[in-house]
């Protein structure tokens, strides 16, 4: 039997040096005993056999059951899984970090993979640090309860793993909500921290962007337009988003656009522009942009929202047969500015029309 070396942590601000020992054991093919902000955990290298039949038999997992993997950053998603889903993205960019375990497509191996994000800065640190898949399920023995504070973790374990790590309580003592997005339409397969009803509402809530070059005045304009009627309608439904393609971020809006939108009641004096992100463009379920142009930058970023991306007068059935684009009226006079809302504006009536 191993003789466990248990090292106190602070939680909040955890030593280099303990971070260090428990990533150094993860890589060695220890098992090392660590915190998340659900339960304790056992975390092993996901790449290791030795380690992970180690650890299947203190879990008494069946031959063939996979352990969920433990990701330091969302980026990593698609290191270990195919044809992510938008919902998937949703309920990352709103739960993660935090007590959801997502059920995805492989794209190592046939089959599925579960994939989560801990709340947990001590776990962060220490999967990051290590640099490996880890799995780490709950730190119990088979049929006893999952461990919501070190010292229940320890009492069945100790002699079996290498490294126990106490932080004290764990912050929310229930297990993580697992959601499968191989299915449609999804399926939650165990109620943990997260109730169905959030998830049900955050994968489904629809997510529009637009998309300009600056995020200063066309996009702004769409979706201040959007935004005020669905308000007037009601309905929650639906995120709006804007961005653009260049590099700057963190301007306002343009004057002429604070004044043409002030006319329809709307205040945009607090927007501050920034620049579309693949995280952006993966979450949403319908790009609209204003130029042709736009449409190849946002695909150079994510190819897969090809199906996602239309110009805003081609979705909207502007008929404009010599130019689908709309142009930049940055630099341009007043009448260029208020005929570009005015097409923005019909574009927007349409559009609410049909989401």
């Amino acid at each position: 039997m191993t003789q466990t070396r248990i090292i106190k942590v602070d939680p909040l601000n955890p030593a280099e040096d303990s971070i260090r020992i428990a990533a150094d054991t993860l890589r060695a093919g220890g098992l090392a005993i660590i915190p998340t902000e659900t339960v304790y955990g056992i975390a092993a290298n996901a790449l290791d056999e030795k380690a992970m039949q180690r650890l299947s038999e203190i879990k008494k997992r069946p031959e063939g059951k996979p352990f969920t993997l433990h990701i330091a950053d969302k980026e990593k998603v698609e290191e270990f899984a195919a044809q992510v889903p938008v919902s998937a993205y949703k309920l990352l960019e709103r739960f993660w970090p935090g007590p959801l375990t997502l059920v995805l497509k492989s794209k190592t191996a046939l089959g599925t993979v579960g994939l989560r994000m801990p709340d947990n800065e001590v776990a962060l640190e220490v999967i990051g640090l290590a640099g490996i898949p880890v799995a780490c399920p709950s730190a119990n023995l088979s049929g006893k309860p999952a461990p919501a504070n070190f010292s229940e973790a320890i009492r069945d374990l100790e002699g079996l793993v290498d490294l126990a790590l106490d932080a004290g309580d764990t912050k929310v003592g229930v297990e993580s909500t697992v959601v499968d997005l191989t299915l449609t339409p999804l399926r939650v397969l165990r109620e943990g921290a997260i109730r169905k009803e959030e998830i049900e509402k955050a994968a489904g809530r629809k997510c529009i962007l637009f998309i300009c070059t600056g995020n200063s005045c066309r996009s702004v304009m769409a979706k201040a337009l959007l935004e005020k009627k669905l308000k007037d309608a009601h309905r929650q439904d639906v995120e709006v988003l804007s961005a653009g393609t260049m590099m700057l971020g963190g301007l306002g809006a343009t004057e002429p656009t604070r004044e043409l939108l002030a006319q329809d009641g709307i205040d945009v004096s607090g927007h501050v522009s920034k620049r579309a992100t693949a995280g952006m463009v993966k979450k949403s379920d319908l790009i609209l942009v204003m130029e042709k142009i736009h449409e190849e930058r946002i695909l150079e970023l994510v190819p897969e929202a090809k199906n996602r991306v239309f110009l805003l007068k081609e979705f909207a059935k502007i008929e404009d047969t010599e130019n689908l684009d709309i142009e930049d009226p940055i630099g341009r006079g007043a009448d260029f500015y208020a005929e570009t809302f005015e097409i923005i504006k019909e574009a927007i009536g349409r559009l609410v029309k049909s989401i």
